[in-house]
């Protein structure tokens, strides 16, 4: 029988999470059978930032997140979203978020136009409210046209994008994506960084995974890397990058890279 992930230390963590973070996460361990997908993960985002979230494949970003929004429950650790404790209270701390998990399946069965309405309504805020958000994100986000069209028979990028439609419905004060620009177009993903700028500039903040380097370098103001399930770095971009830039500060923390020794047959003259 495996043994249980080891609670971190008391003195790593704080005894008291900043009320000014939109996301405090103090310790979150998760274990996997034999594997440790997510060790002792402290992260403080910035009330007001864009922060990004990197890390190789398997790192523990998604686990980490899952936890962190109230889908799927941590071994050990918190998670606090405006000081709200997402475990003790899920109800109140979720309003305040919008997620959009990564491998989630939605309720593709409605049109694009009837599941943005159901998030909104599901939130519990009035239809008339409901349709003219609706209306707009659909517009914002280019889905005007496939508004009557199943989600079903979405692209992988469509299907993205109105799945960030139904995260924003409600206006929350977080919004926690995961890979939100994966198989979308360029300029989908440059609208949606326009949409996600005016947000953090009227006050929101997003924490945003992603894969892309340049793109979080030239998005966010606030990075944390991660691996094996541990935090290796985290500030602003440029405490993290330092001179280097931010993918080439990745690789130094994270290591692993190979050389192409070994494939001189990989020619073609």
């Amino acid at each position: 029988m495996s043994s249980p992930v080891p609670s971190p230390p008391e003195q790593d963590s704080p005894q008291q999470p900043s009320r000014t973070a939109a996301l405090s996460i103090r310790g979150l361990a998760k274990r996997f059978g034999d594997k440790i997908a997510v060790n002792g993960v402290d992260l403080e985002v910035p009330a007001g930032s864009f922060f990004g979230l990197v890390g190789p494949n398997g790192a523990g970003k998604t686990t980490t997140l899952s936890m962190a929004t109230g889908l799927l429950r941590p071994d050990h650790g918190r998670a606090l979203v405006h000081g709200v404790d997402v475990w003790e209270k899920p109800l109140e701390a979720k309003r305040l978020m919008g997620v959009l998990p990564d491998g989630v399946r939605l309720f593709d069965r409605l049109t694009g136009e009837q599941l943005v309405t159901y998030a909104g309504l599901l939130r519990g805020m009035d239809r008339e409210t409901v349709a003219e958000r609706t209306g707009d994100l659909l517009r914002a986000l280019d889905l005007t046209n496939d508004a009557g069209t199943l989600v079903v028979d979405y692209s992988a990028g469509m299907t993205k994008k109105i799945a960030l439609a139904s995260a924003l419905i409600h206006a929350p004060k977080l919004l926690v994506l995961d890979e939100p620009f994966e198989s979308v177009d360029p300029v989908s993903a440059a609208n949606i960084r326009d949409i996600l700028s005016s947000y953090v500039h009227s006050g929101g903040s997003v924490i945003v995974s992603s894969h892309v380097m340049d793109l979080v370098q030239r998005m966010c103001d606030h990075v944390a890397v991660i691996a094996a399930g541990t935090v290796l770095a985290a500030g602003t971009i440029d405490e993290v990058r330092g001179e280097a830039t931010l993918e080439d500060r990745f690789v130094d923390l994270v290591g692993g890279r190979n050389t192409a020794e070994g494939l001189s047959w990989l020619r073609t003259s």
